[in-house]
């Protein structure tokens, strides 16, 4: 991990928009508790709308498609977007490929080990150990996108997004499985479980049958950060910030809709990263890019925005430490079972006084501890990167 400032948010080509930031930021909001907040309120007030603001914070179980299931494809959407700014960025002011080689290696094995420290690989438990981890698959993506972008223009680069999607439809439906024949898409008979259950070393992340970080999946996964790759050539051209926020709503408008049609015969889904959830979640993605983009970057209203800015400069340090800091009730902390952060400011004022509202206010408390130690950190220009 490295110490360094942020880029200074600029629509010029060779520098990042503040709107991936506050995007980013947002995205990472709902892992660092936003998800269990929104449980929480279903908790105390049981009603039909929180409800189904509840499920929406639920994945599908295998098939379908809610809020939840579009976090991590926004994140690799993001990550790609970046791509085009950080690596053409180092061709332009004359950096060598071999330095360049040097830093993608670094970025993406430091992503893959602290995955795995995350999912136990210090306990030394190895056959037991989840060995397929969401950092280790944004690790691998970023390295595969970044080798593209640094050796073929864009037209190559949609060329090989859409390689992908159409071979991972191909393979899936038309390769056959042992025992259950081709195009079967169901977890126990499909093509990619099969392959998990005898590529992927140690614990699957799902019941030991299959891995939404599985193999075949990788393959998808590298698309849908191929298509924020054109979404950054996009938003680097010397196009108005107008025609870009165009090009992003018809963008997203297209790929929601042909996402949903496909996904009419080759199902949505989020645990096998399908071709269809590609594109139906690239769709919403692109969409909430021109969201923030319009708000922030061509409107000019930042000061909403501080909120997520400060959440997304360090999304990857706030991944990592709650894994091991018992910041409160989110599901993520592993150690010792003991008095979280939460609990302990605001535990006995919830009992107290509001007994019935303590999920939410340890929720809230979970969120706040978080924000403030990034805010800190971010106040002293404190940023962390892989």
């Amino acid at each position: 991990m490295k110490t360094s400032a942020p880029p200074a948010p600029s629509a010029s080509p060779g520098q990042r928009l503040l709107f991936l930031d506050a995007l980013r930021g947002f995205t990472m909001f709902w892992i660092i508790g936003g998800d269990v907040l929104c449980k929480n309120i279903y908790q105390v007030w049981p009603n039909p709308l929180t409800a189904g603001l509840a499920h929406q914070f639920e994945h599908s179980k295998w098939e379908g498609f809610t809020f939840y299931d579009l976090i991590f494809p926004l994140f690799l959407l993001i990550v790609g977007t970046l791509v085009p700014y950080t690596i053409l960025g180092r061709v332009e002011r004359g950096e060598r490929k071999r330095t360049i080689y040097a830093h993608v290696s670094k970025r993406t094995a430091v992503l893959i080990f602290w995955g795995l420290v995350a999912y136990g690989l210090l306990r030394f438990d190895w056959p037991n150990m989840r060995w397929s981890t969401v950092l280790g698959r944004i690790g691998i993506c970023y390295c595969a996108v970044s080798l593209l972008v640094l050796h073929t223009n864009w037209r190559t680069q949609a060329a090989i997004a859409v390689a992908l999607i159409v071979g991972y439809w191909a393979v899936m439906t038309f390769v056959p499985v042992p025992d259950y024949g081709a195009g079967v898409l169901t977890p126990e008979g499909c093509l990619s479980t099969w392959l998990d259950r005898r590529l992927i070393p140690g614990r699957l992340g799902v019941n030991n049958l299959y891995d939404r970080q599985g193999v075949l999946s990788t393959f998808t996964s590298i698309a849908t950060t191929l298509i924020g790759v054109l979404a950054g050539h996009w938003l680097r051209s010397r196009r108005t910030p107008v025609q870009k926020l165009k090009g992003l709503i018809v963008s997203g408008l297209i790929l929601l809709a042909v996402g949903a049609l496909w996904g009419r015969f080759f199902l949505i889904s989020r645990n096998l990263w399908t071709s269809s959830f590609v594109l139906y979640s690239a769709g919403w993605g692109l969409l909430l890019f021109a969201l923030f983009y319009g708000l922030i970057d061509l409107a000019g209203l930042k000061k909403w925005s501080f909120l997520f800015v400060v959440i997304g400069v360090n999304a990857i340090a706030i991944w990592i430490l709650q894994d091991f800091v018992n910041f409160g009730p989110c599901g993520y902390y592993t150690g010792k079972p003991g008095d979280s952060i939460s609990s302990l400011f605001l535990g006995g004022f919830a009992d107290a006084y509001l007994p019935s509202y303590q999920p939410v206010i340890l929720a809230l408390g979970t969120i706040a501890s978080k924000w403030l130690l990034l805010w800190v950190m971010f106040r002293h220009k404190i940023f962390l990167k892989a």
